[in-house]
């Protein structure tokens, strides 16, 4: 049943929505369609179900699109907006994340040091079927041991060296707060010292909870609310060389990555729909509330990036995280490199969530 937090309403009510690029929105909701013919998505709980978007995938695969007004149309011929009510907030709220890229070595030496890791042989899913009693529910990550299912060595306890000695280095970075970031977003580019472009994805993570810094920064009054940025947070870090582990290490969720190749330059990482993310199109939702492929028109007029307008567009829902919870948050992909990640570093906005809803949901809670 469709959750009653969607307030249908007309495609003339969506701000903006006759001036948006909808033929990149097409492409971007596209490759998911492609992608779920091998595996459907999970439904999440709020109602937009994957059988109620699989018809509208298929003629994705079958309709040719090749113009703004083309992928206009197609969206409106299946879809209804709805504005998510938020219940905790008068407005939902976006932030941006993005593709690091840093100059990293296969091998450790004098200047690179900081490991990124492989997901070690002892890390095993969680889930009611294996979790122990009185196992955190939290978790979905924890440690074999010949006594049984423990919790997962965290970050203070890896970055001291709980890990060394596996053979689990894939490559090394200079800087342990480049090290720390990449962490947070969950992906890079390495520009490797022996000439080639690799990227490390997101495997698996320890499984603790992740603590933003910033907020640390914020509640001790180290940074100012209205200087609070990703690059702020950086900022700070690298200013308090004495201080900066010890902040770090209060975020104890830990990431192991895998490796991949770097296909298309233009391209950002494949997320956890398990397609390309598309830089300005695709968004990271609560993956327990949304299913992933639907369209969300997005419209933050105080956010002036990706162009200098104001931001309203249709994004489509690729991605998860940790720190995005709730019906109306969404975290937009800026796209890879320097120039996104000062993008990403900015976005912190009111926004108004309008979820496409297929129209086939809305005619059946009509009757």
């Amino acid at each position: 049943m469709l959750s009653p937090l969607f307030k249908p309403v007309d495609f003339a009510d969506c701000p903006g929505w006759r001036d948006d690029r909808h033929l990149e929105a097409f492409r971007a909701f596209a490759r998911s369609a492609e992608q779920v013919q091998a595996k459907p998505y999970k439904s999440g709980s709020l109602g937009i179900s994957f059988e109620a978007l699989a018809p509208i995938f298929t003629d994705s695969r079958e309709t040719i699109v090749e113009s703004d007004g083309e992928a206009k149309a197609f969206f409106e011929k299946w879809f209804r907006p709805a504005l998510i009510e938020n219940t905790e907030a008068v407005s939902g709220i976006v932030t941006g994340f993005y593709e690091p890229e840093v100059v990293a070595s296969p091998v450790r030496n004098a200047r690179f040091t900081v490991p990124f890791l492989r997901r070690p042989a002892d890390l095993v899913d969680v889930d009611d079927n294996n979790r122990p009693e009185g196992f955190d529910p939290y978790f979905a990550f924890a440690r074999q041991t010949p006594a049984g299912l423990v919790e997962y060595f965290d970050r203070p306890a890896i970055e001291s060296g709980a890990l060394d000695g596996r053979g689990l280095e894939i490559a090394y970075v200079e800087s342990q707060i480049d090290a720390f970031f990449i962490h947070v977003q969950g992906a890079a580019r390495l520009k490797m010292t022996d000439g080639r472009l690799h990227r490390i994805t997101y495997a698996a993570k320890t499984g603790h909870r992740f603590t933003g810094i910033g907020k640390i920064l914020l509640e001790s009054g180290e940074v100012a609310p209205d200087r609070m940025s990703m690059q702020s947070i950086r900022g700070w870090l690298a200013d308090h060389p004495d201080r900066a582990q010890a902040l770090m290490w209060n975020n104890r969720s830990y990431i192991f990555f895998r490796e991949a190749d770097v296909d298309d330059a233009t391209m950002g990482p494949i997320a956890a729909a398990k397609v390309p993310l598309t830089g300005g199109r695709s968004l990271a939702v609560d993956r327990l509330l949304h299913t992933f492929g639907t369209p969300f028109y997005i419209h933050a007029p105080e956010l002036k990036a990706f162009g200098g307008e104001r931001f309203a567009r249709l994004m489509i829902a690729q991605d998860t995280g940790s720190a995005i919870v709730g019906p109306a948050r969404g975290d937009l992909f800026a796209g890879s490199g320097n120039a996104a990640g000062e993008i990403a570093g900015g976005i912190r906005h009111k926004a108004d969530f309008y979820a496409l809803v297929p129209r086939v949901l809305l005619t059946a809670a009509d009757r």
